[in-house]
């Protein structure tokens, strides 16, 4: 008993008693695909201390993408007048399932939305939306319209002229206008496509790790977005801070034009320029590669 005492004495001595110092919020990161990507998360930053959440966007769910004629032995003919579930999806639509996870997840602590590729369209717009609820934007090899339209308007410019994204026709499946998206099969074993597939996306990536990465992308996506106006307002999205992480290896998004883009963003609201990192990285990092982004997120919550 008298220890007891002498040890609460002594503790109430050294301030346990005084109110507790407030823990610090944890950082949630939002993550939004690109084309034909699904939600992904980063457990490695949830091992760091951070929460991580993938939006799921309309019409990539595995329920509506994914058929047997998809399968092996694939019966293309029936897969390619499949009706798509991402039939009159739009740019907005994305940017509402995005909203409607910042929206939740800003109640908990500070936000910062992750957009790579073609979603990087959609984290713009979503700034436009809820400014104050995203502590930062970061794009991740990823599409900023800011001078220009829209993301096809920056595939036609010089910068885009060497990108690989183009030969990725070889594996499209269907009449769009039928259809009304644009479907590949990523499952295709045509060697010509799979040489186009790989040099575009994982140049670095093993064979396995390469197939791997195939198979978790759906095969429709819709057609308006890549079209759709997707510049940010300079009194919205313009004052949230950014990163952009350059990936210097992309063939698809080219190192030029990614500087382009950032350099046209920068020029439309100079008092708040992107934080820009670089990662010896292709368009999909290979696992190895991603370890980098994940150390420049860290340091960023």
């Amino acid at each position: 008993m008298a220890s007891a005492a002498g040890a609460g004495a002594l503790t109430m001595a050294a301030g346990v008693g005084a109110p507790k110092k407030k823990r610090k919020e944890v950082t949630t990161f939002v993550f939004v695909s690109g084309a034909h990507g699904a939600a992904g998360v980063d457990p490695e930053l949830a091992m760091r201390g951070h929460r991580t959440v993938g939006v799921g966007l309309q019409g990539h769910d595995a329920t509506g993408q994914f058929h047997i004629s998809y399968q092996a032995p694939q019966d293309l003919k029936t897969f390619a007048t499949l009706p798509s579930p991402m039939a009159g999806l739009t740019l907005d639509d994305y940017v509402e399932a995005t909203v409607k996870v910042v929206r939740r997840v800003a109640n908990y602590g500070p936000v910062i939305l992750v957009g790579g590729s073609m979603g990087g369209a959609t984290i713009t717009k979503a700034a436009d939306e809820v400014p104050k609820l995203i502590d930062r934007l970061v794009y991740s090899s990823a599409f900023i319209c800011s001078k220009m339209r829209t993301i096809v308007d920056y595939l036609s410019t010089p910068e885009a002229s060497t990108s690989l994204l183009f030969g990725l026709a070889k594996g499209a499946v269907g009449d769009p206008a039928q259809i009304k998206a644009s479907r590949t099969n990523w499952r295709s074993n045509n060697p010509e496509f799979l040489r186009a597939a790989k040099q575009a996306l994982m140049a670095d990536a093993s064979d396995g790790e390469f197939l791997a990465t195939l198979n978790t992308m759906s095969p429709d996506e819709a057609l308006s977005v890549p079209v759709t106006d997707a510049r940010g307002r300079v009194e919205a999205w313009g004052r949230v801070p950014r990163t952009y992480i350059r990936h210097s290896r992309d063939l698809s998004i080219p190192l030029p034009l990614q500087d382009r883009m950032i350099r046209e963003a920068d020029e439309l609201t100079p008092k708040n320029k992107f934080d820009v990192k670089t990662v010896d990285a292709t368009h999909a990092p290979t696992a190895k590669a991603y370890e980098k982004i994940t150390d420049i997120l860290h340091k960023l919550a």
